[in-house]
């Protein structure tokens, strides 16, 4: 892991759909990111933000009541993003049963709710973005970088941001 980290404050739900959009921009397929934080702490916010800058044209939801949406590029082209949330698995084994890992394999951009539930099943290279509470619509986004290519696109984020 780097020592580089990246903070971000947003100030509505529009502005932290629109650091999503800026990070989906920078993505490549096969890139996974792991979101944590509260439920309404931004999360699907942020997906939304990453879809439009994928090109996806179906609307983003909350995954919760089911474990993995996909969306295709466009209007029906190749899936080019995986949304799981791991809120209601209860142990690791569940993991097995939803093909998680091969699916984290495919050559996709992955959003992982709640993966940090199961320590030992993260991937070797994601970028973790870490959203908290400051009020009713303020928010504390932390990024960091776990494997060479999340690194990379820190980096490429941090540089992003300095332009801005």
């Amino acid at each position: 892991m780097s020592d580089l980290q990246v903070l971000r404050i947003t100030k509505s739900p529009e502005e932290t759909q629109e650091l999503g959009a800026t990070l989906g921009s920078l993505l490549l397929l096969g890139d996974v990111l792991l979101l944590t934080g509260d439920l309404g702490a931004g999360k699907t916010q942020f997906a939304k933000g990453i879809a439009v800058a994928l090109g996806i044209k179906r609307p983003i939801t909350g995954p919760t009541f089911n474990l993995i949406f996909e969306y295709p590029a466009g209007d029906g082209g190749p899936v080019v993003l995986r949304h799981f949330d791991l809120y209601r698995l209860e142990n690791q084994e569940e993991l097995q049963d939803i093909d998680y890992f091969g699916l984290l394999e495919d050559t996709v951009v992955s959003i992982v709710e709640w993966g940090d539930k199961f320590p030992q099943a993260l991937p070797l290279d994601f970028l973790l973005i870490d959203f908290e509470f400051v009020d009713e619509n303020k928010r504390t986004l932390r990024l960091k970088a776990f494997g060479q290519r999340s690194q990379e696109l820190l980096k490429t984020i941090t540089e992003v941001f300095r332009g801005r």
